[in-house]
């Protein structure tokens, strides 16, 4: 059953899902997680407590709306564009991350107004209800 989270930043409520992978685990153990968001081009991170090494298929290019673990910060990053490392329109990491789960819709426009020092919550989601 997919793990669904809610990420909260600065009024913006994103839902998202961690994929299956023992970075993404640990994450989920630790949630709730409240803390303040750094920005870094379009990408925020912030640190989340946990302690983890490069998984076999870190990479530093991904995706708009994926969400990583940076091991070096034992950061959570969230991209969500181009970041000052991005080559062309690629979406560029500082240096390789654990893709542990994916924004379901990336709201990229509200994403944009994100500031370092905005408060950010991690949560549990709710299971899709079954009508």
């Amino acid at each position: 059953m997919p793990r669904r989270i809610t990420i909260t930043v600065g009024g913006v409520e994103m839902d998202a899902v961690l994929h299956d992978t023992p970075t993404a685990d640990l994450i989920w153990d630790a949630l709730p997680i409240q803390r303040t968001v750094n920005t870094w081009g379009r990408e925020f991170y912030f640190d989340v407590g946990v302690q983890a090494d490069l998984e076999p298929g870190a990479s530093d290019v991904v995706q708009v709306g994926d969400l990583g673990y940076w091991p070096p910060g034992s950061a959570f990053c969230v991209f969500f564009g181009r970041t000052p490392v991005s080559r062309g329109d690629e979406v560029r990491a500082a240096s390789p991350v654990n893709v542990v789960g994916r924004i379901e819709a990336p709201p990229t426009d509200a994403l944009r107004r994100i500031r370092t020092g905005a408060a950010v919550c991690i949560a549990a989601g709710e299971a899709p209800s079954s009508h």
